[in-house]
């Protein structure tokens, strides 16, 4: 098992008499990047603030490395931060932003300047030392902010939306440098993100948080094919939450009749649009159909149940109005609470 960098016990914390953490427990092994995801308010920026030492619990412990710093300001924390607005000085080159933290920590300005080259190497930003921040894409600042972070060895690495400055058509792109910067020096990491798909691409693991609690914690595939509430399956992607009964090891919802391992009585099942297979003639209606480049995407209306669908494009298209049958393997229909 890899070694712990992270762990929360029990941790709460509070503003008044609003809580932000509700007691939450979880730890993260050294080299593991880990995604703290969740809706506006729900406590995820706030985990990550009291692992950086901005915030102190007001119950439980947070510890790094083995040592509990619950109660260390940030300063005594060996923790790097990359910030929403990667927090660049404008009027220093990319060496001097880089080699700043070394050389307030007491290391010469010459030494300092060296490690800064060496990171610049490294992230691929060599030859653009004199340059000033305002010169660089949104890619290249990033990738300032996370050498400047990276320069100063820390035992964790926090990412604050890292890609909310960054143009659309980029993201992908930079978010892809991040993992690979994040795998080639080993670092282990946190990030927090409101974009599902974003989490999906970078994480080792991602926490689900709900109202200061945590929802579920498990890999990018763990929580997609297997999530473990209606909350969860609803937020990871595009889900369809069916409210059916099982009776005699059958779940049944409108025309769906499918086997399951579970008691008799109510449940709410979820199902990937993109494991719904649509054949012609059936008792279900398209409602729309809409074409998305990649894919198709069908509202199909089964009785009073409504079912979002996605198909590939190279399938033969569908209209609205057409009647059709929902086709879907019991291996993908998943019980949640």
């Amino acid at each position: 098992m890899a070694e712990t960098a992270i762990e929360f016990v029990d941790v709460v914390k509070r503003y008044g008499d609003a809580t932000a953490v509700d007691r939450i427990n979880f730890s993260i092994g050294k080299g593991e990047l880990v995604t703290f995801l969740g809706p506006s308010g729900c406590g995820k920026t706030t985990s990550l603030r009291l692992i950086a030492g901005l915030e102190l619990p007001s119950e439980g412990q947070v510890k790094i490395a083995g040592r509990d710093v619950s109660r260390d300001p940030a300063s005594e924390r060996n923790v790097g931060m990359v910030f929403q607005s990667y927090a660049l000085f404008p009027h220093m080159s990319v060496l001097d932003n880089v080699s700043y933290g070394p050389t307030i920590r007491g290391v010469s300005k010459a030494d300092a300047r060296d490690q800064a080259r060496a990171i610049l190497d490294q992230v691929g930003l060599g030859g653009l030392e004199a340059r000033l921040p305002s010169e660089l894409s949104g890619g290249q600042q990033q990738r300032v902010a996370v050498a400047r972070a990276i320069v100063q060895q820390p035992d964790v690495l926090l990412f604050d939306e890292p890609l909310s400055n960054v143009d659309a058509k980029l993201r992908r792109k930079v978010r892809a440098e991040i993992r690979d910067l994040q795998q080639r020096f080993g670092l282990t990491a946190v990030y927090v993100t409101h974009d599902q798909e974003e989490a999906l691409a970078v994480s080792d693991r991602i926490v689900v948080m709900k109202m200061g609690q945590i929802a579920q914690i498990g890999t990018p595939s763990e929580l997609y094919e297997q999530p473990s509430s209606a909350f969860v399956a609803d937020f990871i992607g595009d889900a369809n939450l069916i409210e059916g009964r099982v009776a005699a090891g059958t779940f049944s919802a409108a025309h769906l009749s499918l086997p399951v391992d579970a008691a008799d009585g109510a449940h709410t099942a979820t199902i990937r649009p993109e494991r719904i297979t649509l054949a012609a003639g059936g008792a279900a209606i398209i409602s729309s159909a809409s074409y998305l480049g990649s894919r198709m995407e069908y509202v199909v209306q089964d009785e009073d149940l409504e079912f979002l669908v996605s198909r590939p494009i190279s399938e033969p298209r569908l209209a609205a109005g057409d009647a059709v049958d929902l086709q879907i393997d019991p291996a993908d229909l998943i019980l949640v609470q």
